[in-house]
């Protein structure tokens, strides 16, 4: 079975809408982590987007990557720029890094319906981008 990693600066948000994504969409074909250089907590945003379309990541934890040191990852995707030019030394011996930078939904400013537009949009991409991943790299 694989791992996968997937990463971004807080854990919060878009590594969490991805894990949450990757974990429903691969059907058992990989174990799936989320990480970040930080730790900012679960965004309660992130989590009403993705019950939106049924996907429960209320149960997520923010984890910092160094608790995943001693795991063997296959992949490494970070989904921000920041976690990608800073993301430290991962111990992986044949990891695949990929990296796709989605705009921080968290910074979104504007009113409650403003800011809800921006997490769909966000966590759309989330999905298009993590249904490609699983056809071109797991199947």
């Amino acid at each position: 079975m694989k791992n996968i990693l997937v990463m971004c600066t807080g854990n919060s948000c878009r590594s969490q809408m991805a894990h949450g994504y990757l974990e429903k969409l691969q059907d058992g074909l990989a174990n799936i982590y989320s990480a970040g250089i930080e730790i900012h907590g679960l965004n309660e945003r992130a989590v009403a987007i993705m019950a939106e379309d049924g996907i429960d990541i209320s149960g997520h934890t923010s984890n910092h990557v160094t608790e995943y040191l001693d795991i063997d990852f296959d992949f490494i995707i970070t989904v921000c720029n920041h976690a990608n030019e800073n993301c430290p030394y991962i111990p992986s011996k044949n990891a695949k890094r990929l990296h796709h930078n989605f705009l921080d939904p968290s910074k979104a400013e504007g009113s409650a319906e403003e800011k809800h537009k921006i997490f769909l949009k966000v966590r759309d991409e989330i999905k298009e981008f993590c249904q490609k991943f699983i056809l071109r790299e797991l199947h």
